[in-house]
């Protein structure tokens, strides 16, 4: 089968193919239609593709998608919108609150749910008194990362939770109420491997739990190793990847909602109060390491089962984007980049500050290029690339 390349740039840079034709277009950056959640509403997570959600699921209807992966779930943000265009998602990640999240939003059909139960739930829940516990003592205390008040509100319910809701089919659905409700109220940046010096205003706020926006339609959630899981998984229409990039360790970034999740009051160290088996090699992945990650990331786009691979790239990343092209050429067909302007995360636009929160640097950059690279029969990858802005323009269902 040939195989083509053609990148197509969503600012001001210049879009060609192997043809030799080029040409210059300046597209709007992609919107989430309907009802867009506020900031409030959208969890903090590093390296989110909130951005992108649109543009994913636009590619999903092009190629038709019926089947769909995602394989490094994290939030499942990327999976609810594949969800949502009628696609029986897979979501995968290691993560204890990945897998949790994609219980409640991938694997439980929306449709078929009792959202009076759910409601009655979280009402009791917000009803029990509040107590001194593990999460208080350790992420309140010893480390900042809650205010007290909403600590011991977070004990008491998630205490309830364990107790009275175990063998619910509403457990997922609770404990992500409950760690979206405390990520509403936390104090830091975006990343639990610190908290800010002043409480952040919203630390202040009540904590107050909600009914999940929960997607209709069937799914299945794992927890698993990517690298593992790959070869047993499939055949999809369509696979999309998003894994690490760089050092920065999914496990440790998120560190007090992977002990929320799992309620195990682990030992922990230093200031922020990071689960003790984060030291253990078990909890690292190949993915964080400078020398095996571009090689890795290859080998899961060569062998994943699916007629379509979208590879989620960023230019911070340890691998190269001639890399990623030429693993998806290796599939056989052909080969469209896509690439977005955005910026950088919370943290990197506040600035590089010292432990008395005095301004001690300069960030290098503020802006980021995110690249989607698409890898598929030849057909499919020129109707992707060659749609333009008649692309962007399909209708987006996503409410992140």
């Amino acid at each position: 089968m040939p195989s083509g390349r053609c990148r197509r740039a969503r600012s001001r840079a210049a879009s060609s193919c192997t043809d030799g034709a080029s040409r210059t277009r300046a597209r709007p950056r992609p919107r989430a239609r309907g009802r867009v959640r506020s900031p409030l509403d959208v969890i903090k997570y590093l390296g989110s593709k909130r951005r992108l959600v649109p543009v994913l699921g636009a590619i999903a209807t092009v190629a038709g998608a019926r089947r769909a992966l995602d394989l490094f779930t994290g939030t499942t943000r990327v999976a609810q919108e594949l969800k949502r265009r009628g696609a029986h998602v897979t979501a995968v990640d290691s993560a204890g609150y990945a897998e949790m999240f994609a219980q409640c939003y991938v694997a439980l059909d929306g449709a078929t749910v009792d959202i009076a139960a759910i409601e009655q739930a979280l009402h009791d829940l917000m009803a029990r008194s509040p107590v001194d516990g593990y999460f208080t003592e350790t992420f309140c205390v010893r480390s900042r990362f809650v205010q007290p008040h909403n600590g011991r509100r977070i004990d008491a319910m998630r205490d309830a939770i364990e107790r009275d809701y175990r063998a619910s089919w509403m457990y997922p659905v609770l404990l992500t109420s409950l760690v979206e409700a405390a990520d509403r109220v936390d104090s830091t940046t975006g990343v639990q491997m610190a908290y800010v010096k002043q409480w952040a205003d919203r630390s202040y706020r009540p904590i107050a739990l909600r009914v999940p926006e929960l997607v209709s339609g069937p799914g299945a959630a794992v927890r698993a190793d990517a690298v593992e899981a790959v070869h047993s998984l499939g055949p999809f229409d369509l696979a999309y990847l998003d894994p690490p990039y760089n050092q920065h360790r999914y496990f440790t970034n998120y560190h007090v909602w992977e002990t929320l999740v799992a309620w195990d009051a682990p030992e922990h160290y230093g200031v922020a109060c990071k689960r003790v088996d984060a030291r253990d090699p078990s909890t690292r992945s190949v993915f964080n390491d400078r020398r095996a990650m571009p090689g890795a990331f290859a080998k899961i786009i060569r062998d994943v089962d699916a007629d379509l691979v979208v590879a989620s790239y960023n230019n911070e990343s340890w691998v190269a984007i001639d890399e990623l092209e030429a693993a998806g050429r290796a599939r056989g067909g052909a080969v469209a980049t896509l690439a977005f302007d955005s910026r950088r995360y919370v943290g990197a636009q506040i600035g590089i500050h010292n432990p008395d929160g005095e301004k001690v640097g300069k960030v290098s950059h503020l802006r980021n290029v995110e690249y989607l690279v698409c890898a598929g029969e030849q057909a499919l990858v020129d109707r992707i690339a060659n749609k333009g802005d008649e692309l962007w323009r399909l209708p987006a269902t996503s409410h992140s």
